[in-house]
């Protein structure tokens, strides 16, 4: 679900020009190249007009590529029609989780000869670039951003409950404790869960890797469905709890990102979990107050429990000519890497996104490594616009969590199922988790069969 946790900064890495392009690109007349980028139908116009800026100086920077632009929002579902039909932008972003399919399929193009010439090709975290790479190696797709899993909280709504704001809680069993003494003390949702769009899956899978437990089991080629486990079955006995012994869940069951966003900008829900990164939304989308907000690490708890981790790559259209290929990569290069990889590109970048009002320096995991990362935010320090210090529970700790990847197989379809199982245990009091998850693995399992 990386797709729902771009920041505005991860955002603009789907954004273009204002400037209405077509599908495709190629050379033109003139000799020029075309190349059409993708552009996100939410952006506000703070995003476009910093996007506006970089764009103007790669155009500067290689005067024979014009970049054009064209709404696109990663679905899975419509991406083979699209392809079929020509209707993809040249380059385009999605989740890490539809990567390796898309490889092994050839839907989109393979630029690995191309991206190998990067710099900085061989800095790669190996386990987040392998979202991107074809089964040789091969690196067809390049991972952008990266994220983990986090735990958002409502300073006021603490303070207003008689908690600390700047001790958040470390277990789940604090965070229940808080959710319920938010809830009696301010009214509002003390813990909300995200339940609708695959996002219900989604946050549910993130609590069983917090527990310790895992969706899958990966044998070769095949995935065994774990959805029926000791650890998952602890993670919804918590929700559970929650929702009809503390009645700290407030009245809303039926969340997606936008929705939770929304309500945990206004002060209507205490804490929920989203990816680290979120600030950026919350602030651009939703317009938080600053002094709102708290982030924390996501509470482990057991053996093997891991922070669910996921990203964002950019990949090119399996339909573009080796012209376009090459502009693309270029593209990739300029706008997507070189903001993390070299001190001018880094602070060009964040100066612009500054001066268009966007939010900079918000939590995200390096795509390289943690010396790179404290590199840059070093170089961009006199633009960062967030409550960093606001921000050191999570940030104090998000490089020593495990981990763990996405689901691999089916992954969005499995979510899709896990919502109907959240939505159950916060609607229903005497929903049986054992059977649901029971039946949830077996219809998990010939969905795997399938992939």
């Amino acid at each position: 679900m990386s797709w729902k946790l771009l920041t505005t900064g991860a955002a603009l890495a789907v954004a273009a020009t204002a400037l209405a392009g077509c599908a495709g690109g190629d050379t033109s007349a003139n000799g020029h190249t075309t190349l059409t980028v993708s552009i996100d139908p939410g952006l506000d116009k703070g995003a476009v007009a910093a996007f506006t800026t970089r764009v103007k100086q790669f155009e500067t920077a290689n005067p024979g590529i014009d970049v054009r632009t064209q709404e696109f929002k990663w679905d899975a579902t419509t991406f083979t029609a699209k392809l079929a039909g020509g209707t993809l932008p040249d380059v385009f972003t999605m989740p890490f989780t539809d990567g390796r399919g898309l490889i092994q399929r050839r839907q989109i193009a393979d630029i690995s000869g191309l991206v190998k010439a990067f710099p900085y090709f061989d800095k790669f975290s190996p386990q987040i670039a392998k979202a991107g790479e074809a089964d040789d190696g091969g690196m067809w797709a390049v991972p952008i951003s990266a994220y983990g899993q986090a735990l958002h909280y409502n300073r006021t709504l603490f303070t207003q409950a008689g908690l600390n704001p700047d001790d958040p809680p470390i277990t789940w069993d604090q965070v229940r404790a808080d959710a319920r003494q938010i809830a009696q003390r301010t009214g509002q949702a003390g813990y909300a869960e995200m339940t609708t769009d695959n996002t219900g899956g989604w946050i549910l899978t993130t609590l069983d890797y917090a527990f310790g437990g895992r969706t899958e089991q990966l044998g070769g080629d095949h995935a065994k469905s774990t959805l029926d486990t000791p650890q998952m079955t602890a993670a919804l006995q918590e929700l559970h709890a929650m929702r009809w012994d503390d009645n700290s869940m407030g009245s809303n069951f039926l969340y997606d990102w936008n929705g939770i966003n929304q309500d945990f900008a206004a002060g209507r829900v205490g804490m929920y979990v989203s990816g680290g990164a979120n600030y950026g939304s919350l602030k651009a989308q939703n317009a938080i107050k600053p002094a709102d907000y708290g982030v924390t690490a996501l509470p482990l708890t057991g053996k093997d429990a891991g922070v669910l981790g996921g990203g964002t790559l950019a990949a090119v259209s399996a339909t573009a000519s080796d012209s376009v290929k090459a502009a693309a990569v270029k593209w990739i290069d300029f706008y997507y890497m070189q903001k993390q990889t070299n001190q001018d590109a880094a602070v060009a970048d964040a100066k612009a996104t500054a001066d268009s009002g966007e939010v900079v320096g918000a939590p995200e995991l390096p795509v390289f490594d943690k010396a790179q990362y404290d590199q840059r935010m070093t170089w961009i320090a006199r633009y960062v616009n967030v409550p960093v210090k606001q921000m050191a529970p999570y940030t104090d700790k998000m490089f020593d969590q495990p981990l763990v990847p996405e689901p691999t197989k089916s992954t969005q379809q499995v979510y899709a199922l896990l919502d109907t199982v959240v939505q159950k245990v916060l609607t229903d009091r005497n929903a049986s988790i054992p059977a649901m998850l029971a039946d949830a693995q077996l219809q998990a399992q010939a969905l795997l069969d399938k992939s």
